[in-house]
């Protein structure tokens, strides 16, 4: 007896991602799962009377993507802030933060995002003279697109103490000048932390900053607001046509929030995972608590399981940890947020629980102390599947390159990264990396074809949240040099590590990342045929409904 459907999908060009079953014309979902994909005709017998039917008008159709590292919490909180993309010039910089301004006079620090490094131009830093002549009397913090690094003007740095420098864990650091007061630029969370607090932003990044749960626990009205924020997140991803968040930051605070909203609702717009934020102060016995949120959540829509930590900062501000030093930094190689014995004992201690672990490291010396610590935990507690991941991995060593293959660990990366890309500038990054370093720098396609399982992201809020946005910076990845290699992706390579090799990283390729029947009902369809598009238009294409385990979260 054929089974009735909830939902057909017809008149689409499905791309199941599937290589046993490449191309279908349609697909009925039931009960939560794919429960049939084929022809149209095929489909049509899963119509019942109450069965939606959705015409997809011969667009394409795709397993709903898998955003495989992202910030969900704070990215939803950031919506409300000032965005600076773009903005290039200190008039243009004047206008955008007045205009900002105006209105918002009672808050207590006002925050902007996406202020990019040289929004001046490469010859002069922005300061915090700069800030105070534009707002001299109102605490004023801008954040470069990859949240490492943060300007303040003077007010700001004075309402946290910090215009005469702080002290701080290494890899931190508020810049000081010649005259002995801070110039303005704050390197690391432990640095600007404090101004986040003190403008009320604090909840939003505990899962970033320490890792910790809100103290005091947020009363009734801060509940109600922190559960908005996250709506606004989800729905957000949804709207992008995201059925999975892998979420890089993380605490019991967002579980329990995440949580809330599926009891009320019986499900999650999205499918989540949260980890626990390992930080460099905690001790060895906090892994407990990742134990026990992984004990406690493991369900398909809501999740945990994953210990995540920062080894290193970024490229642009000289934080991210190098084998050899920076070509514009003489004896520069960055310095770690954890020492490599310090790590080692983490990876060995998390590998030994059964948790999966995820690793911040952009530079060389940064993804080598990382592989050097999943091989450690391999020799102590013997090998097994437990696809460790590395985030990021902006620049790797020759050497370690085969590496990733030998101990199963995942290459987590993100298209609209590398510089050139996303309309990102090519400076300062490339010549902080310097031009030898170039054909192993953003290296997807040479760790693909060395075995490597590769998942692709967009670390939003540092980049754009849209798929699309990824897949275009994939496919249309230009060489920095004739004598680079090329690491640009086909457009099926792109979606399946969107989709497929998200859900391998989620140990959930079973049930997930492909149109297949069987499979959770997770799918996309989107606004036009992907495959005769453009690729350098790959970015206009939008999704017009998405459904995740057989619900529609977004309909255009």
């Amino acid at each position: 007896m054929t089974s009735t459907a909830d939902i057909i999908v017809i008149n689409a060009r499905v791309l199941t991602l599937d290589p046993h079953y490449p191309d279908a014309q349609a697909v009925a979902l039931g009960n939560g799962k794919i429960i049939a994909v084929g022809t149209g005709e095929e489909i049509e017998a899963h119509r019942g009377p109450s069965t939606r039917v959705i015409d997809a008008h011969n667009k394409t159709v795709l397993p709903g993507f898998s955003e495989n590292h992202m910030h969900l919490f704070s990215g939803a909180a950031e919506l409300d802030h000032l965005q600076l993309k773009g903005v290039t010039g200190l008039a243009a910089l004047t206008e955008a933060i007045r205009d900002y301004a105006q209105g918002r006079r009672t808050q207590k620090v006002l925050f902007a995002q996406g202020a990019d490094y040289n929004i001046l131009g490469e010859a002069e830093p922005l300061t915090r003279q700069h800030l105070d002549a534009i707002l001299p009397d109102q605490p004023l913090v801008l954040f470069a697109p990859d949240h490492h690094t943060a300007w303040a003007n003077t007010v700001a740095l004075e309402l946290v103490g910090i215009l005469h420098g702080a002290d701080l864990r290494p890899g931190n650091e508020v810049v000081m000048g010649a005259d002995g007061f801070a110039t303005g630029e704050l390197r690391e969370m432990e640095a600007f932390s404090p101004l986040q607090a003190a403008g009320g932003f604090d909840r939003y990044r505990l899962g970033l900053s320490t890792g910790g749960e809100p103290e005091p626990y947020p009363d009734a009205a801060q509940w109600a607001q922190d559960i908005a924020v996250m709506r606004t997140g989800l729905a957000y991803c949804a709207r992008h046509g995201i059925t999975t968040v892998q979420n890089m930051d993380g605490n019991l605070y967002q579980l329990q929030l995440l949580a809330a909203i599926e009891k009320e609702g019986g499900h999650l717009p999205c499918r989540v995972q949260i980890p626990l934020h390992f930080k460099n102060f905690m001790s060895l016995d906090m892994l407990d608590k990742a134990s026990n949120m992984a004990a406690s959540y493991k369900s398909d829509w809501l999740s945990s399981g994953l210990v995540k930590l920062f080894y290193d900062g970024v490229i642009e501000s000289g934080t991210a940890v190098m084998v050899e030093p920076y070509a514009d930094k003489p004896g520069d190689r960055g310095e770690g947020l954890f020492t490599p014995e310090a790590f080692c004992a983490v990876a060995v201690e998390a590998d030994r629980r059964g948790l999966q672990i995820a690793v911040h490291a952009i530079g060389d010396g940064a993804v080598r102390a990382v592989l050097d610590g999943y091989a450690a935990a391999r020799e102590e507690n013997g090998a097994r599947d437990s696809r460790h991941r590395i985030e990021h991995i902006e620049v790797v060593y020759p050497d370690d390159i085969k590496r990733f293959a030998e101990l199963g660990v995942i290459a987590s990366m993100q298209p609209p990264h590398p510089p050139g890309c996303a309309g990102l500038p090519l400076e300062p990054t490339i010549s902080r990396i310097g031009k030898q370093r170039w054909p192993v720098s953003y290296a997807w396609r040479t760790l693909k074809d060395a075995g490597a399982h590769i998942c692709f992201a967009s670390d939003w809020p540092v980049s754009p949240i849209d798929p699309l946005v990824g897949l275009k910076a994939a496919v249309t990845r230009k060489k920095w040099s004739d004598s680079d290699p090329d690491q640009s992706f086909s457009l099926p390579e792109a979606l399946a590590a969107y989709c497929v090799e998200g859900a391998y990283a989620e140990f959930k390729e079973d049930r997930k990342g492909m149109i297949r029947q069987g499979y959770l009902a997770d799918i996309v369809i989107l606004d036009s045929d992907i495959e005769a598009i453009d690729p350098d238009d790959l970015d206009t294409v939008k999704p017009v409904t998405t459904i995740c385990g057989g619900y529609i979260s977004f309909s255009d």
